[in-house]
């Protein structure tokens, strides 16, 4: 990415790296995304719509999330738990077992917002806050 984000990238492939930035604000939208679907769509259009929407939201869940871990040096597979993890407790925690869902969350969290990615070029490609090389 090299410096400057490319949205479509971002949301649509697993490949490379991702900075924070883009990162969290890309997995706001996507919430976000799901949670106004949630709130606009009534029951039965929900059964209906929900097999084409949701599956595209996870699809760009994912691949923001690989790259992100990506960055962190982790391989990308991390996306599944996680993701697993969100739909356990979304909309709201309701039992005990959410718990550990919960600490999977909060792991992420720490690990792909706050913490920086690996400095220089790692297995999955050039830092992403790297300035371009000249030509």
């Amino acid at each position: 990415m090299n410096g400057q984000v490319d949205w479509s990238e971002l949301f649509f492939s697993g490949e490379g790296r991702a900075a924070r930035a883009p990162s969290w604000l890309a997995a706001a939208v996507l919430l976000g995304l799901a949670a106004l679907y949630e709130a606009v769509v009534g029951d039965t259009l929900h059964w209906m719509t929900g097999w084409f929407v949701y599956p595209a939201l996870f699809f760009s869940g994912a691949c923001v999330l690989s790259k992100r871990l990506h960055d962190r040096g982790r391989s990308g597979w991390w996306a599944a738990l996680i993701l697993f993890s969100i739909v356990a407790v979304w909309p709201h925690p309701a039992s005990f077992l959410d718990f550990g869902f919960m600490v999977v969350l909060v792991w992420a969290a720490v690990e792909l917002g706050a913490m920086p990615g690996e400095p220089g070029t790692n297995r999955f490609g050039p830092n992403p806050l790297a300035p371009p090389l000249a030509a």
